[in-house]
């Protein structure tokens, strides 16, 4: 399951983009009841019995497919950094999902995996980029997650900038007002319309297509440094912006004749990471008798 970045920008609660940085399960039928092993990032810290947020996802996916698997064991190694905007409650999800799919032998659905995740998560763009890959408009009709997935430009790549400390997706959205002008919201949605063209093919308009009035600066009272470091990137003239609920700063950038800008190190406390777009979304794989690895579904 790939990491993702949700918003982008103006697409708040819409955009999604899927990240070549990625967490891995391993369902094995049959133990004694539930067992959750986790490596890498959450081990010590998360639930390892059937509250587990995979294990929970896992159920509700058997539970749609009308499958029961009442007992396995479940290992995780986790890479998407937990509480740093960078989807891994998503990963999670639909990792769920996709891993009942699995063990019930047939293909994934995608759209039924994004609207099952939504109900699960609560806003669908972040899963959406995780089912899907590459970049994704997700949203809600009828109570329904859905979501439309976009090819990015050739050359098209993110850099994160993770900082050690976490920020709870409820308290940052808490900080969000109820109204907005008119004018802002008008703006937002200029530049999220104008930010489809310049994924899918004039990267060139990145700088102007992700600028943000509806949430970003709101969000500053959780997240100085964070917000700092954004300014900071675009007075450079880098197409930076909060990573989802923060406190990551993604700048995005294309591969191209042109002179490529040059990014900064990570501040003090801060990991960088330059990262590929994935582009297939969350896959399953099972192993034959043979112990021979085989794809379960494109």
């Amino acid at each position: 399951m790939p990491a993702t970045s949700a918003n982008l920008g103006p697409g708040f609660d819409a955009f999604g983009l899927a990240l070549a940085l990625y967490d891995e399960l391993t369902v094995l039928p049959g133990g004694s009841g539930v067992s959750v092993e986790v490596s890498g990032a959450g081990a010590g810290e998360v639930a390892l019995d059937e509250s587990h947020l995979v294990v929970r996802a896992l159920r509700a996916g058997l539970d749609a497919l009308g499958v029961s698997v009442p007992e396995f064991v479940l290992k995780c190694t986790n890479r998407v950094p937990h509480g740093r905007g960078l989807g891994s409650s998503s990963a999670a999800i639909v990792g769920g999902i996709a891993a009942a799919y699995g063990l019930a032998g047939v293909a994934l659905d995608r759209e039924h995996i994004v609207a099952l995740a939504n109900e699960l998560e609560g806003h669908p763009d972040n899963v959406a980029a995780a089912a899907l890959g590459g970049f994704t408009t997700a949203w809600v009709d009828g109570g329904v997650g859905r979501a439309v997935r976009a090819e990015p430009v050739e050359g098209l790549r993110a850099t994160v900038y993770v900082p050690e400390v976490r920020v709870l997706t409820k308290q940052a959205r808490g900080l969000l007002p109820d109204v907005v002008p008119h004018a802002d919201a008008a703006a937002n949605a200029g530049r999220a319309a104008l930010l489809v063209t310049a994924i899918t093919s004039r990267p060139g308009l990145l700088m102007t297509a992700t600028e943000d009035r509806l949430h970003q600066e709101h969000r500053e009272p959780v997240m100085p440094e964070t917000l700092a470091l954004v300014h900071k990137l675009r007075g450079s003239g880098l197409a930076a912006v909060v990573s989802g609920a923060g406190p990551t700063v993604l700048v995005l950038d294309a591969l191209s004749g042109k002179k490529i800008p040059v990014l900064p190190a990570a501040p003090d406390g801060w990991t960088r990471l330059d990262l590929a777009i994935d582009p297939a979304g969350v896959q399953v794989w099972s192993t034959a008798l043979d112990g021979e690895s085989s794809p379960r579904a494109e």
